[in-house]
């Protein structure tokens, strides 16, 4: 930066003061103020640095030593504006501090002593030791004068804080007066708006007191206005009215008003107010007493000119109606709106409305009526369907709505009251087009001669009637939609069908009674088909191929459930209450019931019939003792073939309880899902249903009861037949010839076990739960109770005591798969019954001690014994049971 003048030069000096904190006693006076003055100087200072610095050392020199000379002129105005500090001290660092380096390194040249390293890296001189001091002068040889300077400058500064306070109190006392007279201005102001609002409040009462006079002026002038109206009205309508009372029929001498066709609306508002007026004044002459001849004139001539005041409508309106007419043939909207707007004067224009309606194509015209019925029904002669019917239905209704919205649109446009033609527009479709259709569609049959089922039966009477319903209760909601003002159009639809409705719940039940009673007859004759086709086979065999084919089928019973599930819905879409609802579900359920337990408990006595033929065929071939051996083969061969007929007949049984099984589960899951949930808004009625379901099924439990006990008699028969058959004496009488005792079961007792086994396959996989348990435990008893008599027939020692034992275990763990623990029990008992032909006769006493209760069946054993009379066990048991 070039050099300035000389007190740019003296400021970087007075900051080497401030800076190096020197132990001159001047120095430690009050540093606050010498800052500040400090500061002022820089202040100053700066200011001059604006000029350049290129002066040679004397210059500087000379305006140094004058720097105590120069008063010290401070300014209020250098502390305004943007006046900061640390810009200040800054620039003074960057630019005066190296000028002022420069300066001490020219006044140190010469001094070997002082080097570069003197110098402080802030740029201050470092100083000379005490020797050093006293060999030199002065370091700071202008501070008297720059002492002086700073008393100036203190001096100036009081100086300055004085006229600041001045000028601050100045200030303040004219703010004062300021303040006062603004808080005066303002109080003024506040009552002159005060004032102002009372001004207005007063003015708004007066405006509107104004007002209501002007109101109350006005509705006067109107009410005398329409008066005055009135009146001239009057007059008009007494003047015409004069003119209708010259004489019955004369209608010549009437105004030109009422014969011209551009005032036809006023001619007909005032022959209906004149009509309106007679009848009124003629009723109340008719009401009061007559006093004078006036009033009886008066009245004659009233009646005159209603009478020609109804002509003169009846002429008008049927001039308007045809006018109407030609109109709407030229499709001239405007003519025939202007029509129907004065029409509606008479009598609100129902006339017209019902005139217009009428004179619809698609109600005049014959082959619009014969169209719908090809659509519909067919051709003549041809074989009419639902789903025919149904597609038929739609294509028609379809026509029918888009017909009626486009004479809606017309309507829209025409006439003053479009809602209440449209209500007439739609009772004519349903009252006339659709009504003539359904009388066609749908014949009610008579329920004492029911349509054959070639023909379909009663079945296609019903679908066609819901197809009908359905699809005309759609057709009711597209014509609500389209719009029929205040018409029930639901209701008038409704009505259409109460005479199917009213003996549908009747319909139902015959109809589920005659398609029951025709699948009966259709397998009754496969059956006779069948047994016919199998005439070259045996009588019995044949009876049993037929018998099999009217096995119970489950399709079928689904096929009753089928039916009774179209009922049903049929029933849901004809009743709109939940009280008629249930009444009528809980009816055609009823039927399906009584169809499925006559069904089943046919079946069931059936497959029983089987098994009584199989026992008569075993009854049959039982021979005595004394025939041929000839005889005897013949007769056991037709005892295998007698058996084989049993056993079939067991399995056809056993297949027709499961059937019977799983059709009523079908019917339950059914009755579930679909019956309870309608019943259930009628009190008692799902209870009812249960107990009806109950009852029903009562049959089919006692045939299938009856049936199994028929079973187990079969299954009997077969054991004794094959014990009486393959048990020898000798299996239990085994001669002591040393040989090791045989210790298989006998060959009875496989054989036995072996058909157990194969037959009871059909029982374990038809029965279920307790049916099963009840009966394989009743099974269980009576093979326990035909064994023990079996047994009595022969004569057992120890040996054959032991092959006895064998038998005995073998048919326990056969029954154990029955899991009944009752026949389990018996049968260890026989275990331990067997013990008595294997013990020696003086152990016989001890075998029963832990089972007294057997020793009865125990004693019949014990007379079994090979040695029971030569051991004399008769007495010794006397004597040790003497109480059985």
């Amino acid at each position: 930066m070039p050099h300035g003048n000389s007190s740019s030069r003296t400021v970087p000096f007075f900051l080497s003061l401030a800076l190096l904190d020197l132990s001159d006693e001047k120095k430690k006076e009050k540093k606050a103020k010498s800052f500040v003055i400090l500061s002022l100087l820089l202040i100053r200072s700066t200011k001059e640095m604006k000029g350049s610095r290129d002066g040679t050392r004397k210059d500087q020199v000379s305006k140094s030593s004058s720097v105590s000379s120069l008063p010290l002129i401070l300014d209020i105005e250098d502390f305004k504006g943007d006046f900061s500090f640390d810009a200040l001290f800054g620039n003074l660092v960057n630019e005066l501090l190296p000028s002022f380096q420069e300066e001490e390194a020219d006044s140190s040249e010469g001094h070997g002593n002082i080097g570069m390293n003197d110098v402080l890296p802030n740029g201050n001189l470092r100083i000379p030791s005490d020797a050093s001091k006293s060999a030199q002068g002065p370091l700071f040889p202008e501070v008297d004068a720059l002492l002086s300077l700073f008393k100036d400058s203190c001096r100036e500064l009081v100086d300055l804080q004085q006229q600041i306070d001045g000028r601050l109190y100045n200030l303040k006392k004219e703010v004062s007066i300021q303040d006062s007279k603004h808080r005066k201005t303002l109080a003024e102001l506040e009552k002159g708006v005060d004032g102002l609002f009372d001004s207005f409040a007063r003015l708004d009462s007066r405006i509107s007191s104004v007002g209501q006079t002007a109101a109350k002026i006005g509705d006067h002038l109107q009410s005398a206005d329409a008066q005055r109206e009135t009146a001239s009205q009057t007059i008009e309508l007494i003047k015409y009215l004069m003119e209708f009372n010259s004489s019955p029929g004369d209608l010549m001498e009437l105004s030109p008003l009422f014969s011209d066709d551009s005032r036809v609306a006023e001619a007909a508002s005032i022959a209906q107010k004149l009509r309106s007026f007679a009848e009124e004044d003629i009723g109340r002459q008719g009401i009061a007493v007559p006093s004078v001849v006036e009033n009886a004139t008066a009245s004659r001539g009233l009646e005159v000119a209603v009478a020609n005041l109804q002509d003169y409508c009846n002429e008008l309106e049927n001039r308007l109606l045809s006018r109407f007419d030609a109109a709407s043939q030229r499709r001239e909207l405007s003519t025939m709106s202007e029509c129907a707007k004065i029409l509606s004067q008479f009598n609100r224009g129902t006339s017209a409305m019902q005139h217009y309606v009428a004179t619809r194509p698609m109600f005049i015209d014959v082959e619009v009526m014969n169209a719908d019925t090809r659509l519909v029904l067919g051709d003549q002669g041809s074989q009419i369907s639902p789903s025919n019917v149904a597609r038929g239905l739609s294509s028609l209704y379809k026509e029918i709505t888009d017909t009626v919205r486009k004479e809606a649109a017309t309507i829209m446009a025409v006439f003053p009251s479009p809602n209440d033609v449209m209500a007439i527009l739609v009772q004519r479709v349903l009252e006339q087009r659709v009504t003539a259709l359904l009388d066609k569609l749908l014949v009610k049959p008579s329920l004492v001669n029911l349509p054959p089922m070639e023909e379909g039966g009663l079945l296609l009477y019903l679908r066609m009637l819901a197809v009908a319903y359905e699809k005309t209760q759609e057709l009711a909601r597209d014509l609500r939609a389209v719009g029929c003002g205040d018409l029930d159009v639901e209701g008038l639809t409704e009505s259409l069908f109460l005479a199917h409705k009213d003996e549908y719940p009747e319909h139902e039940q015959a109809s589920l009674r005659q398609l029951y009673q025709a699948k009966m007859e259709e397998m009754r004759a496969e059956s006779q088909q069948l047994s016919e086709s199998s005439g070259t086979i045996g009588r019995s065999r044949g009876a049993s191929v037929a018998s099999s084919h009217q096995q119970i089928s489950v399709t079928v019973v689904t096929e009753f459930v089928r039916w009774n599930e179209e009922a049903i819905s049929r029933c849901t879409l004809f009743s709109s209450q939940p009280t008629t609802l249930a009444t009528n579900v809980k009816a055609v359920f009823t039927c399906l019931l009584d169809q499925v337990s006559q069904y089943i408990t046919e079946g069931l006595e059936r497959a029983r019939d089987s098994l009584n033929e199989a026992a008569v065929l075993r009854e049959r071939f039982m021979l005595g003792t004394s025939v041929s051996r000839r005889v005897a083969a013949a007769a056991a061969s037709a005892a295998e073939a007698a058996a084989a007929a049993g056993e079939s007949s067991f399995r056809s049984f056993m297949v027709a309880v499961q059937r019977c099984a799983s059709s009523v589960a079908i019917v339950q899951q059914y009755f579930a899902n679909s019956i309870s949930r309608l019943l259930l808004p009628v009190d008692g009625a799902h209870a009812s249903s249960c107990e009806e379901m109950a009852t029903a099924m009562s049959s089919a439990e006692t045939a299938a009861y009856k049936g199994l006990q028929k079973c187990i008699e079969t299954v009997m028969a077969e054991v004794e037949r094959l014990l009486s058959a393959e048990q020898k004496a000798t299996d239990y009488r085994l001669p002591d010839d040393g040989i090791a005792p045989d210790h298989r079961p006998t060959n009875a007792c496989t054989r036995v076990v072996a058909y157990l086994s194969r037959v009871l396959e059909a029982a374990f996989t038809a029965l279920e739960g307790l049916n099963k348990q009840a009966f394989l435990t009743e099974l269980g008893n009576h093979l326990h109770k035909g064994l023990l008599n079996h047994w009595q027939k022969f004569t057992f020692n120890p040996s054959g005591g032991l092959r006895l034992k064998r038998d005995i275990t073998e048919y326990g763990e056969f029954v154990r798969s029955f899991n009944a623990p009752t026949v389990d029990e018996k049968f260890e008992l026989l275990g331990i019954m067997a013990n008595v032909f294997i013990v020696a006769p003086e152990s016989l006493s001890s075998l029963f001690e832990g089972t007294p209760s057997i020793r009865k069946d125990a004693q019949r054993f014990i007379q079994l014994r090979e040695d029971y009379k030569t051991a004399k066990l008769a007495s010794r048991l006397s004597s040790l049971w003497p109480s059985s």
